[in-house]
């Protein structure tokens, strides 16, 4: 039977923070949840107080499956954003690690527990090991990574991005956020009628003892695994530690001491009557747990030896040989990351082999980098010359060996970048992405590409085709990098055309600047669909077919100069980023990158009306210049017989310098004039061409 999600927690549900330092709290035992729960599923708490009575009289007829372990397949589900919660393979297998140490009495600081309560230290008798086959059949290391922005919720809907059969694993999902909390997870007479919740979600802090974790949060797992066996808190089913109503309640553990519960690590503390409190103990907030009761591990026994929440046919040995975690694990797969993926010429790149199972070799080739060769795990790569470079791999388990090489694998970029300005109108090009411009497509539904259905100038543009099929995909248009370390000051302008389908629709166009190679980026400008004052983005209305704008009046313009001095560098990029809301397409033309070199403002802005850049000029020359008024220009190059070579027009807005670039590329090498045409006259100034 399936229920529907609830973003709260249930009573006899385990839903709590561990991070006391943060103030996070639980929220089980709440009337007014199982209200909610009872009136949209009537009788769920009749069937979960049914499932209780029957696991309470469960016999488990053994005590530590037979004289060995009892085996759990585990399976966990990085859920991630591309951030710090997308954990390390290393911190997932330190996690299990931990969970083992904790469940068989192998954790190196059990010998401290207080003497009073040193013989009633448990070695439960659980083996946690990570699956080596999934629900198909095939190959895995037990670690699935899913790139989704729920990370950021950690909640319900989260989990059903990606689950796997509760009767063959112990699925645990790792997340940004676990709503609020360390970790949580529900207690097996509410997930027997529920198995879509059937887990335990943990913070990606408190996985493990290394990477983003550390010591102090390592033993959440082994709580929440606790709750996910039916064990209560030591002050029993409250997430409420420390209240004086605790003393009238119980774990229904008999070698526990009834206790208000701990949030500190007062080795001392008795409370509720008891000569000494377990303030050690797992399902305490102590922060210095240390072990299981004698009691608390036949509880567990029992429930994993009974078929509420079907956790009977976890370790049963048709599932250990289905989910491949008996024998040795066989090398089945060669596969690797890297920190990076794009880089300026002279930065660091870290390799991660993520090749399983069992690994015992390893050989690396990186051609172009330095070193070449490596045998380590994380190797540290330096590329020092831009290009594009493959990478390959072979491991060995000392019997198998597997290879795989990544081509195209590695984009180093020129550090110091181009030489500014540039004008780009993508007239120059024959794709995207192109050796100037790359693009991002993380949905794969398509991207930015080369168009000549329209152009402000020329007839090339950029555009992304865009509708309702693509609400809230993301898409970027990036630049290589430019030199900007002489800059004063540095103004992006571009033009750009963008219409609705709907009056609803919320698209935005959001323009960001770095100055370390696009390691980090900085948002600069945004500019909205529905703004209705300033940065609209909107220039063609509503149109239900696919928009393509056919008159100078269906572009914007925007400038960017906001930026300050901290991205005067030598490896300077700029990136926009369209959020689709639904509308339709969007196109970009004569993008416009200017580093003013000191003095440069001074000149245009005491008496040059015109300032071209470089002259005399090969290839191209930037007409730096600053219209009195706002309206249409003609921008003119003429020969010495007073013949137009080239003309285009421009929208010039008054008090803002404007920058166009004069093609030369099959212009012949002689004297010309630029010449600015407006409705109240006209400039010029000399042009020699080499």
């Amino acid at each position: 039977m399936r229920y529907a999600v609830v973003a709260f927690a249930l009573a006899s549900t385990s839903f709590h923070s561990f991070a006391q330092e943060q103030g996070f709290t639980c929220r089980s035992n709440d009337p007014v949840v199982l209200q909610r729960m009872e009136a949209e599923h009537p009788g769920f708490t009749a069937r979960a107080m049914e499932a209780k009575a029957q696991l309470a009289a469960h016999d488990p007829g053994i005590l530590r499956g037979g004289g060995g372990p009892l085996i759990i397949p585990v399976v966990f589900h990085i859920i991630h954003n591309n951030g710090p919660e997308n954990i390390s393979d290393a911190q997932v297998y330190d996690a299990v690690r931990v969970l083992n140490d904790d469940f068989n009495r192998q954790n190196a600081d059990w010998t401290n527990v207080r003497p009073e309560f040193l013989d009633l230290v448990a070695n439960v008798g659980i083996e946690f090991r990570l699956a080596q086959l999934d629900p198909e059949g095939n190959c895995t290391n037990g670690i699935t990574r899913t790139v989704s922005t729920q990370t950021n919720n950690g909640d319900f809907e989260m989990t059903q991005l990606i689950q796997w059969p509760r009767n063959s694993y112990m699925n645990i999902w790792v997340a940004a956020s676990a709503s609020g909390a360390a970790g949580y997870t529900y207690y097996p007479i509410w997930l027997d009628g529920w198995p879509e919740a059937d887990g335990i979600v943990l913070l990606h802090s408190y996985v493990g003892s290394i990477g983003t974790s550390s010591v102090s949060h390592s033993r959440v797992l082994s709580h929440e695994v606790g709750h996910w066996l039916n064990l209560m808190h030591c002050w029993g089913d409250s997430n409420e530690p420390g209240t004086p109503d605790n003393c009238f309640q119980d774990d229904e553990v008999t070698d526990t001491p009834l206790t208000s519960g701990w949030t500190a690590c007062v080795l001392s503390g008795a409370s509720c009557g008891s000569a000494l409190d377990n303030v050690e103990n797992y399902m305490e907030y102590s922060y210095c747990a240390k072990m299981f009761s004698r009691g608390q591990a036949e509880r567990m026994i029992q429930a994993l030896t009974s078929p509420i929440a079907e956790r009977d046919q976890l370790w049963q040995t048709a599932n250990l040989q289905q989910t491949g975690v008996l024998g040795t694990p066989t090398l089945c797969a060669a596969q690797f990351t890297a920190n990076l993926r794009e880089v300026c010429a002279g930065s660091p790149v870290v390799f991660n082999d993520l090749s399983f199972n069992g690994v015992q070799q390893r050989a690396w080739t990186f051609p172009g980098g330095q070193p070449a060769t490596s045998d380590a795990s994380q190797p540290t790569v330096t590329y020092a010359s831009p290009g594009v470079y493959p990478v390959s791999l072979v491991v060995s388990d000392g019997i198998n060996s597997l290879e795989v090489e990544a081509t195209n694998y590695i984009t180093v970029l020129a550090n110091p970048g181009a030489a500014v300005p540039v004008m780009e109108g993508f007239e120059n090009m024959s794709a995207l992405p192109s050796a100037d411009w790359g693009t991002q497509d993380p949905d794969g539904d398509g991207t930015f590409t080369l168009t000549d259905a329209a152009a402000y100038t020329g007839i090339h543009s950029t555009r992304l085709l865009n509708g309702p099929a693509n609400w809230s995909h993301v898409d970027a248009l990036v630049s290589n990098t430019y030199d900007l370390s002489d800059a004063e000051d540095i103004t992006i302008t571009f033009r750009y055309a963008y219409a609705k389908r709907a009056p609803s629709n919320e698209d935005v166009l959001r323009v960001y600047v770095s100055n370390n190679c696009g390691v980090t980026w900085s948002l600069r400008q945004s500019l909205r669909a529905s703004n209705i004052n300033t940065n609209v983005l909107t220039t063609g209305g509503i149109v239900n077919g696919t928009f393509v704008p056919t008159a100078p009046d269906q572009w914007g313009y925007s400038t960017v100069n906001n930026i300050s001095t901290a991205y005067h560098t030598s490896n300077f990029r700029l990136k926009f980023e369209f959020e689709s809301g639904g509308g339709n397409a969007l196109y970009l033309d004569d993008i416009n990158i200017s580093g003013m070199p000191v003095g440069m403002d001074q000149l245009v802005n005491s008496g040059s009306e015109l300032l071209l850049i470089p002259n005399p000029a090969t290839g191209h020359s930037v007409l730096v210049w600053q219209p009195m008024n706002s309206g249409l220009y003609q921008v003119e190059l003429v020969d010495s017989l007073g013949r137009i070579v080239q003309q285009k027009t421009v929208v010039g807005q008054a008090g803002i310098r404007e920058r166009s670039t004069i093609e030369l590329n099959g212009v012949p090498a002689g004297m010309y004039s630029v010449v600015v045409r407006g409705n109240n006259g006209q400039m010029s100034t000399r042009l020699a061409v080499e």
